[in-house]
């Protein structure tokens, strides 16, 4: 074998190693009890733990880049910035009360908010009917009356630049294909509200009460030509077409909540806390593909950036389930203490809380 022929093989084989080898990211749970656990998307196990210098982590969020995961904190009405090489926070934003859910867009951070929200200790379980513990334990019955805020912060800024006003107890919150529009879920007054991000106006309201009440996870398709929003009190999810016209409800188990697409827009995904399932359906037909069973208070979820599996955050069985993507069936469960509640990952992933970017 010559000399230049030994070369090319040897060059060929450490590309081979390289690719074998190649790194298969991080996931980021919060946990509404405790932190942030890092979870090694190589082996599957966790691998550390974030402290996010406040208490009552829920959403979270990352930049395209990856370098910082941005982390709503209730109680002190902030989202810390972590940078992710570090694991540190290097900044805490304030933003309002009861800070929830958080997208990251560019260097702009869209976080929900709830300026009539109060502080105090939780409830004892099943006070409130439907009541979540940690927040709406922690409210009064004069809560929804004063709508929801998304507060945009500019994290180049590391402040809050402005906000716009959405309904009662948003819940949900998502992009329209073009990134023009803003779409919430306002789970107090059954409405879903569509917005224009660069003026915050008020675009379109859709009354979500004839189909069922509390609308919670909302998703747009791959494409940009569908909507997905899921009816907690109605165990039906919606379907929307671009212009925001409802084309269908359909039956879901008990109380469904996170809802995704996979990222060839043929699946949907939908997580039902009550039911215990992750159920899959068709999205061209919306017929019901497989339920998968999962644990207690499932609500949000993530595929692996290879799309081949899925991590499912269920918060009262203190652990992330992992399903296999092709087959549907349950592969793992990773113990994850403290109230598992959101999860992201890096490269980013389709999934309830972030999308895979195209």
């Amino acid at each position: 074998m010559s000399f230049r022929i030994k070369i090319i093989t040897a060059a060929i084989s450490l590309l081979a190693t390289s690719s074998a080898f190649a790194d298969a990211g991080k996931a980021y749970v919060t946990s509404q009890d405790g932190g942030v656990t890092m979870i090694d998307l190589n082996t599957m196990e966790t691998s550390g733990t974030i402290d996010v210098k406040g208490e009552g982590p829920r959403g979270l969020g990352l930049t395209d880049d990856g370098k910082f995961l941005i982390v709503a904190t209730r109680e002190n009405g902030s989202i810390s910035v972590i940078d992710t090489a570090t694991n540190e926070v290097v900044k805490q934003i304030p933003v309002g009360k009861n800070p929830e859910f958080v997208r990251v867009k560019g260097n702009l951070a869209f976080v929900s908010y709830e300026p009539s929200a109060k502080a105090g200790p939780p409830l004892a379980q099943g006070t409130a009917a439907g009541a979540e513990p940690g927040k709406d334990a922690a409210k009064d019955d004069d809560d929804d009356k004063e709508p929801a805020r998304i507060g945009i912060v500019d994290l180049k800024k590391g402040k809050k630049i402005r906000e716009i006003v959405g309904g009662p107890e948003t819940e949900g919150v998502e992009f329209s294909k073009d990134g023009k529009l803003l779409v919430i879920t306002n789970e107090a007054d059954n409405t879903i509200t569509v917005h224009n991000i660069k003026t915050g106006k008020l675009i379109k309201t859709i009354k979500t009460h004839d189909y069922g009440d509390r609308p919670r996870g909302i998703k747009v398709s791959p494409d940009g030509k569908t909507y997905i929003a899921t009816l907690e009190f109605g165990n039906k999810f919606m379907v929307l077409n671009k212009n925001f016209k409802v084309l269908h409800a359909v039956d879901t188990g008990q109380t469904p909540y996170g809802v995704s697409f996979d990222k060839t827009g043929k699946r949907i995904f939908v997580a039902t806390n009550k039911a215990k399932m992750l159920e899959v359906y068709d999205a061209k037909t919306y017929e019901k593909i497989k339920d998968i069973p999962t644990g207690n208070r499932c609500w949000h979820f993530s595929f692996t950036p290879d799309d081949k599996q899925i991590m499912v955050a269920c918060g009262k069985s203190d652990a992330i389930v992992v399903i296999d993507a092709e087959t549907l069936e349950p592969t793992k469960q990773i113990e994850v203490k403290q109230a598992p509640w959101g999860l992201v990952t890096y490269p980013k992933a389709m999934g309830s809380l972030d999308t895979k970017l195209r």
